[in-house]
This record gives structure tokens, sequence and C-alpha cells, in this order.
């Protein structure tokens, strides 16, 4: 995976720059200016870019829309301070497949890039029921005929992605491994129809699922 890192602060655009080298990633570019950063992604064409969203002379997302502007089609990844909601919801209009914040746990970012590379859209757990939140307003029909189809620990499961919950939390509340629960993921994505679990924890609260589901016991 070629990684090119867009960001004006040095101190975290170098330390992040070993971290990924550390984990076997390869940096294509670290660069701290926005224009320079354009010029570097039209040249080495990276597998992913990491974007800060504040920046002098031209912000994240001003740079997120002169790429997919040009033409850019590989992932861009905002990864940022701000968990602001309309920051949120604005980049991932715009055209970026993660919204990321900067005091994750680096083997968490190093996942979240493997995901993103393999074609789902992620955002901060922290951040999913802002997201959430943010397209409540549209009208959808009533709870979808797939929900129905969810066992009893799929909709435990899918309650708990919908408060923002990982797979190694969610296995410990639950009491099972880490592998169950990814299972369980899986087949909940599986009937949905989605692609993410953050498209199958904003679809719950949209539904207001969580609300109608009583806590189930374990398996």
């Amino acid at each position: 995976m070629r990684v090119l890192l867009i960001d004006d602060h040095a101190l975290f655009r170098i330390g992040l720059q070993e971290l990924l080298e550390r984990r076997g990633l390869e940096v294509a570019a670290a660069v701290g200016d926005s224009e320079e950063g354009l010029e570097q992604v039209r040249e080495l064409q990276p597998d992913v870019v990491l974007l800060d969203m504040r920046m002098p002379r031209m912000s994240g997302l001003e740079v997120l829309k002169r790429l997919r502007e040009q033409g850019a089609e590989m992932p861009i990844v905002i990864l940022t301070t701000s968990r602001e909601e309309g920051d949120l919801i604005a980049s991932l209009q715009c055209g970026a497949r993660g919204y990321l914040l900067k005091d994750m746990e680096p083997d968490d970012l190093i996942r979240a890039l493997k995901r993103i590379l393999a074609g789902e859209t992620v955002v901060a757990p922290e951040l999913t029921v802002a997201l959430a939140r943010a397209v409540q307003g549209r009208e959808e029909p009533a709870v979808p005929a797939a929900m129905e189809q969810l066992t009893p620990r799929e909709r435990e499961i899918l309650c708990l992605l919908a408060e923002g919950q990982s797979n190694k939390v969610i296995a410990r509340n639950l009491g099972i491994s880490d592998g169950t629960v990814k299972l369980h993921v899986k087949a909940i994505l599986r009937k949905l129809g989605v692609h993410s679990r953050v498209e199958a924890a904003v679809l719950a609260v949209e539904q207001k699922f969580c609300d109608r589901t009583t806590t189930t016991t374990r398996e």
C-alpha cells in the first residue's frame, strides 16, 4: 500500500510517516503544502491519500474537491482532530472514503486503511451516531424487511454498532470472541445489503431499529 500524506503540522506528519513505514506501508510522499500535495498526487498516483482538514492557504476539503474534479479516483481519507458533524458530512459528500481521528490507535488506523483500500467507507466509531443523526431527516420506509431477517444476536450486535462500538468492545461486552463478532457483522451486512458497518449503523439509527429491539439473552 502506497500512502501519500498531506498535513501542515510537521511533527505529526513526520511521526505518522515513521509509524506507517514501521508497519510495512510505503509512504510515497509526505508534504505540508496543499498545492504541493495536489501535484504529488497527480505525479505519484498513490493507493490512498491521507489528508488533514485544517490547513492554511487551502483546506483539506478544498484539496479533496480539487482532486475529485481532476479525476483522482484513489481513496482519499480525512485524518483530522475535528469531530464537527458538518466537517464529517461535507467530507463524505465531496468524495472522501474515510473520516478518521488523529487520536486513534495506530493499529486501528492501519486496519481502517486496509478496509478502505478494500472498498469500504470507514468513519471513526465515535462519529457513527453523529453521521446517523445528520441523515435522520430523510424520509425512509418503515423498518426494512431485511432487518426482520436478523437473528437475535445479530440484532444485538447491530445495535452495538449503532452505538459506535468496535468489534473488540462488542466481543468483550458480549463475552464472545472477536472472530465471532466479525462473522456476525458480515452476516448483518449481507442481510441488509450494505457494504460497511457504518452504513449498517446509520440504517439502524435512521429506522430507530434499536428502540424496537429488546435486549436478547446471550448465545
